[in-house]
């Protein structure tokens, strides 16, 4: 199987490589992890899943074939990279200003003269790009998947025709989306919808979505905002997060970012009681083996579920998201 390597964006320490390798697992039939490093990963599957994977990821810059990766004190081996027929352009990424003393424009230089002899150059309408990542190593690949990254700004919280001040950015509702391993088709419920930030990513993704809240007011807006988008709710009611197995059935997967106490309205409940009866209501509601994807302002352990990964977001003074995946035992 062809070798694909993934720029990841670097926005988070350990996410950003956390959401690629899932989408790889969800998407494929078979697939290997052979590398991962800062700002990559190098992983090896079919070519027919290129486009799915690149159709649901929000972390990672582009990806595409793998064509090696070099010592920067000795560049021997780069007379062996060979790309197809066709113009080609070289472009420069270096990694949080890794290896600042290596001049990029030597390195783009010697690239261009071995590729040059077998292919013309065409800095503005290249058939190939050839991205060179400059990180713990030279790492060279072949831009075949390049990620438009600039469409989740487009649905960040004041794009929509209602909205409050509180909401996570799409990217990071899409990579939470994208750790619980669901697929298109699959059924996901977010049991405090807000405004709808999270079932709008999932709508997006093809995924049957049910959302909820206590707040008629919310549902009502998620439901204007999914239209704007031209998106469809699988299923939708005002609930308690206590009453969501009362009125649907197993879920894929849940999908939350519930209020923090601060400046959301609690309705006079303690939020620590709120989350413990939502951690209930998860496990009665998932299918075996299922996942939930829920960010809390601090960690959550709990018993009934399985935490398999926590992810930290800093997000201003004390304030930190913890983007937890837990997964229903079997």
């Amino acid at each position: 199987m062809p070798l694909f390597f993934f720029e990841l964006s670097g926005e988070h320490d350990t996410m950003c490589a956390a959401e690629a390798v899932r989408c790889i697992e969800t998407e494929t039939d078979s697939f290997c992890i052979v590398a991962q490093g800062p700002g990559y990963i190098i992983g090896s599957f079919d070519d027919k899943f290129s486009i799915p994977i690149a159709n649901r990821i929000s972390l990672t810059r582009c990806f595409g074939h793998y064509l090696g990766s070099f010592d920067v004190n000795n560049l021997l081996n780069v007379d062996s990279i060979k790309i197809p027929e066709g113009s080609f352009a070289i472009r420069v990424k270096r990694f949080k200003g890794m290896m600042k003393s290596i001049d990029s424009q030597v390195i783009i230089k010697k690239l261009g003269d071995i590729l040059s002899k077998k292919n013309d150059v065409d800095l503005e309408r290249p058939d190939h790009e050839v991205h060179i990542l400059i990180s713990d190593r030279l790492h060279i690949f072949l831009n075949n998947n390049m990620i438009n990254r600039n469409i989740f700004e487009t649905r960040k919280i004041g794009k929509r025709p209602f909205f409050s001040p509180i909401s996570i950015h799409p990217k990071y509702a899409r990579a939470l989306i994208n750790l619980t391993g669901v697929k298109k088709g699959d059924t996901i419920l977010d049991p405090f919808c807000g405004t709808g930030g999270i079932v709008i990513e999932a709508g997006l993704m093809g995924v049957k979505v049910i959302a909820s809240d206590f707040d008629p007011k919310m549902i009502a807006g998620t439901l204007e905002n999914m239209n704007h988008y031209g998106l469809n709710m699988y299923d939708y009611d005002v609930l308690d997060v206590s009453d969501i197995t009362k009125r649907f059935d197993d879920v894929d997967a849940v999908v939350t970012d519930p209020p923090y106490g601060r400046s959301t309205s609690t309705g006079g409940e303690s939020i620590e009681s709120i989350y413990k009866r939502a951690m209930m209501s998860f496990n009665d509601i998932l299918k075996p083996g299922g996942y939930a994807g829920v960010i809390f302002p601090n960690p959550i352990d709990d018993s009934r579920l399985i935490l398999q990964q926590m992810f930290i977001q800093k997000v201003h003074g004390s304030l930190s998201r913890h983007y937890h995946i837990f997964e229903k035992r079997a």
